[in-house]
């Protein structure tokens, strides 16, 4: 890394970011459009400062991974019909598609035993909730199992007390009319039903990521409805207009800002360098610094498995630089004051941008996160990185007593404890089955 890009603590960026939020900011994000003050509503008499709001911190979430003991079957994202996890490579681990191993093992996003794991170690280590990439509820290649996956994450979400929102792949919409799936003279109707089933099934919740009682959205592109006539007319059927958040760019008047993602596109030779990052994200964070609504972006890296399953040539990769590449990211986007900084990913292991403990990094990224949680002032976290070694041994006593139901309810009381913040409660249980541990 070369000297203008070393990192400053995460205490000092912190610091920064809640002063420039208490001097430019109100504790809730700015609405699109505010009627003036009225003279009337002017008072002389002062108001009590209010606490600077801090950003959100939530992890890009992928849930699309299936295996046999749950779903009966090994999915693409572990296989991409080229891997067999059922066979072991030369160092004895399932060969899956990806260049590291998650530290369950290869799982499956319906188990409840994986999600209760997820969701523990996204509380303890700071995370504020999840946005799913989201393929719609169609029954057409795996998308209808993915909403499925998704609403059963949603139900843990809650119950630990986070947030979640949506990130929209409408990317689907052109599979499905090239697949004759969907006709072209449908599409609008088509997007509109996907609009209303957010409304109908997750934007009134009070768990979804909201702003001024607005759901926030995102989406990866857009990559079919191109235009922002399009996205005006799929929003027309709804009772609120989304803060509506696109990728790299905005569309039209749509939409309210754009998010950041690792530009791989600016890779050259197979290789991202760092000045290509820092060109691309410096100039990005320039152009939505007075958008209403921010998101923000940090990443690991990127190495993705694509051309080793014959997909494709891939699209480069990005060193994580020992956790460097991260750190950095992640101050660049809280030095910006975003309201959210998307944390990407949690678990795409087909491209390798995962910050979900693995055999190769450990808990590197969810204890830099923990870092940035206890840099943020005013905002008491007391977890530690000893604490996110909790869940994985609370994972593995759930799949060592399997059918124990008695067992499985003092474990219960565990997830429960650590969810709360009760962690000697939860450490008490785990440990009392550390000979099977």
């Amino acid at each position: 890394m070369s000297q203008t890009l070393r990192p400053l603590s995460l205490t000092l960026i912190l610091l920064l970011v809640l002063a420039g939020c208490a001097e430019t900011s109100t504790p809730t994000p700015v609405p699109i459009t505010e009627a003036p003050t009225s003279i009337a509503t002017l008072t002389s008499t002062p108001t009590p400062p209010e606490s600077p709001r801090r950003p959100l911190l939530m992890a890009h979430y992928m849930p699309w991974y299936q295996t046999p003991d749950v779903s009966g079957y090994w999915g693409w994202h572990w296989t991409m019909n080229h891997f067999n996890p059922a066979h072991m490579d030369e160092n004895g681990r399932p060969q899956i598609a990806s260049h590291t191993m998650p530290l369950t093992g290869p799982y499956d996003s319906m188990d409840d035993a994986l999600l209760e794991y997820q969701v523990a170690l996204m509380k303890l280590s700071g995370i504020d909730g999840v946005i799913v990439d989201w393929y719609g509820t169609e029954e057409f290649w795996d998308y209808g199992v993915l909403n499925r996956a998704t609403g059963k994450l949603f139900t843990y979400i809650k119950e630990a007390g986070l947030q979640f929102a949506i990130c929209y792949e409408d990317q689907t919409v052109k599979h499905m009319v090239e697949n004759k799936h969907l006709s072209a003279a449908d599409v609008y109707t088509h997007g509109q039903a996907v609009m209303r089933y957010l409304q109908d099934t997750w934007f009134g919740d009070d768990a979804y990521l909201k702003s001024n009682g607005r759901p926030v959205l995102l989406t990866f592109g857009p990559q079919y409805y191109a235009s922002g006539a399009d996205w005006e007319k799929l929003f027309s059927v709804l009772d609120v207009q989304p803060i509506f958040i696109t990728l790299d760019k905005r569309v039209g008047t749509v939409s309210t800002s754009s998010f950041p993602w690792p530009p791989m596109w600016a890779s050259k030779d197979g290789v991202l360098t760092q000045a290509a990052l820092e060109n691309y994200l410096k100039p990005f964070y320039a152009k939505v610094g007075g958008d209403a609504y921010r998101v923000g972006g940090a990443f690991p890296g990127f190495h993705d498995i694509y051309k080793e399953a014959g997909i494709s040539e891939g699209y480069g990769y990005l060193d994580d630089q020992d956790g460097e590449t991260f750190r950095f990211t992640l101050e660049l986007a809280l030095s910006n004051t975003p309201d959210v900084v998307q944390l990407i990913t949690w678990n795409d292991y087909g491209e390798g941008t995962v910050i979900e403990p693995t055999e190769e990094f450990g808990y590197r990224y969810l204890e830099m996160v923990q870092e940035a949680r206890r840099a943020m002032a005013g905002d008491a976290f007391t977890f530690t990185a000893e604490d996110l070694r909790l869940p994985l041994r609370l994972f593995n006593l759930r799949r060592a007593h399997a059918g124990d139901a008695a067992v499985n309810a003092r474990l219960a009381e565990a997830f429960t404890a650590l969810i709360t913040g009760d962690v000697g409660t939860a450490r008490a249980i785990i440990d009392s089955y550390r000979s099977q541990d």
